[in-house]
């Protein structure tokens, strides 16, 4: 079980930085990870590909420091434990409602007497039968990142009860799906998502727990840091790999060239439908 960098800086109570990588190329894993990221966001609750491919992108990264904070979809504890096996630091789970559902995490997640994950040692984590038993455990334990995400409005309530479940490291406001589920679909500086996360940076405090989010630039991240907030979320690889396109076109449409943006296209189409 590698020791992980962005356990360490909270420990510090100093902010870490995760991006989120959606392409499995593993060069990419690589690349980012010996720059010095604290936490790639590898996302398997919105994307299709196997734990065996994760695996092989988790041994791409670790020539690197950061490390992977792998988020399966909800409910998905079996496979939760493998990705643990592979090699993750982190588990972000998803659409947490309850305390119970969060104690639920921690089991899987955590050796006995925190908690009930079934133990292997033949993997990346241990390393390949490697480690001594006892210490490894006990290391596990204590580098395993659990974060549980707030994503809806009924679940503030729950909120409190959440950061008391022993186990629970991180809350992770998650904006998105909230602001649909409180019908404000993308009003992420509106009065009503503004409060949901003052709501989950109170929570954290008065549990001395850290909480993060999402936050799409520096200046959004600075307020956030002034909030508390120490796990910030930023950037992802199919956004940059976009604006970078996007950019060049930017940049050549005034010599002549022209492009058939199929993406432009149905983006605009979708901004009529809005309007009809």
């Amino acid at each position: 079980m590698r020791s992980s960098q962005i356990r360490a800086k909270l420990r510090r109570n100093e902010p870490a930085l995760i991006t989120m990588l959606h392409y499995i190329d593993p060069t990419l894993y690589e690349m980012t990870s010996l720059m010095g990221f604290d936490g790639l966001w590898m996302d398997l609750e919105h994307h299709h590909y196997s734990v065996e491919t994760a695996e092989n992108l988790m041994r791409a990264a670790r020539v690197g420091v950061a490390d992977i904070i792998a988020r399966p979809a909800k409910g998905e504890f079996m496979r939760m434990a493998r990705l643990l096996e592979a090699g993750a630091q982190g588990i972000m789970y998803p659409r947490c409602e309850s305390a119970a559902e969060a104690a639920e995490v921690v089991r899987w997640a955590k050796f006995a007497p925190v908690g009930e994950r079934g133990v292997d040692g033949a993997n990346a984590d241990a390393p390949f039968c490697s480690a001594p038993l006892k210490p490894y455990l006990q290391k596990a334990n204590d580098e395993t990142l659990v974060i549980v995400q707030i994503e809806s409005p009924k679940v503030l309530k729950e909120v409190d009860a959440i950061t008391k479940v022993p186990g629970v490291d991180v809350l992770m406001f998650g904006p998105g799906d909230f602001s649909v589920l409180a019908g404000v679909p993308g009003q992420f500086d509106g009065p009503i998502l503004t409060k949901a996360r003052e709501r989950v940076a109170q929570a954290a405090k008065k549990a001395r727990i850290h909480w993060g989010t999402i936050s799409p630039t520096p200046e959004h991240s600075g307020n956030l840091l002034k909030m508390g907030a120490r796990f910030i979320c930023h950037g992802a690889d199919i956004l940059i790999m976009k604006r970078g396109l996007e950019q060049m076109q930017a940049e050549y449409a005034p010599l002549g060239f022209k492009f058939d943006n199929r993406l432009a296209a149905m983006a605009a189409e979708l901004e009529r439908y809005k309007q009809v």
